[in-house]
């Protein structure tokens, strides 16, 4: 397998059963419904651990263009391989949105909330302040690389169990900040599944909300590379 389709499925790994677990638990009549946010997280860190362990021996388990940009940055990386890792992550992203899409299909369509369905693919604010919105996905997604960068060493003890951590650190994230915007701190895994929302036949849909799109893209980005700079110049 190579890199890039190892970023395609594990990210595709991710989406599948993170957006899988909020559609459990929003779309009318699921055997889920209303199972709260305790379940969701521990979807995601399920999610993370999984797609983050299948392919860290591959691909470094990347899943987050964040998260290869913030190492490109930090010189960990190589910068010319990152457009295909962010191409693989995208397509992953649609993949995985795609596959809930066509599990819940039926309670997609039978649920009239269309913020519901849209939820399942995308994030979006509690209250929505979007200078304020940006400063959320930001400082999670630093605080999320800054995790990154400070559990890396583990890496050659636990070798693919590394991935336990980030996915605890995940959780961690989910349940201390992700209160405010929904925690995306992952840029593939909101934008491929907003354009999976806007592009897929769903009865009774609404907007596709782009204009609280760049937040969930460029919040993590710019997070991950305040993350990058605050660990080379302060912690490597």
């Amino acid at each position: 397998m190579t890199p890039f389709t190892a970023e395609l499925l594990g990210t595709a790994l991710v989406i599948t059963i993170g957006n899988g677990v909020v559609a459990n638990n929003l779309l009318k009549n699921s055997k889920g419904n209303d199972g709260g946010l305790i379940t969701i997280v521990l979807g995601w860190v399920i999610a993370v651990f999984v797609g983050v362990y299948a392919t860290t021996s591959i691909s470094g388990g990347h899943l987050n263009p964040a998260v290869t940009i913030a190492l490109a940055s930090a010189g960990k990386f190589e910068w010319a391989l990152v457009p295909s890792y962010i191409l693989a992550q995208m397509l992953g992203a649609m993949l995985g949105a795609l596959i809930v899409w066509m599990v819940y299909k039926d309670h997609f369509n039978e649920t009239q909330d269309a913020g519901a369905q849209l939820a399942v693919f995308s994030t979006g604010p509690a209250i929505r302040n979007i200078p304020q919105n940006f400063i959320v996905e930001t400082l999670a997604t630093m605080v999320f690389l800054l995790g990154i960068f400070l559990l890396k060493p583990a890496d050659s003890d636990l070798g693919a169990l590394s991935a336990l951590p980030v996915a605890l650190l995940v959780g961690g994230i989910g349940f201390g900040l992700g209160g405010p915007t929904g925690w995306a701190v992952n840029p593939a895994r909101d934008l491929g599944p907003r354009i999976m929302h806007f592009i897929l036949p769903i009865k009774g849909k609404g907007s596709s909300d782009w204009g609280y799109a760049a937040v969930p893209v460029l919040g993590p980005i710019v997070g991950g590379i305040l993350a990058a700079i605050i660990y080379v110049q302060f912690l490597q």
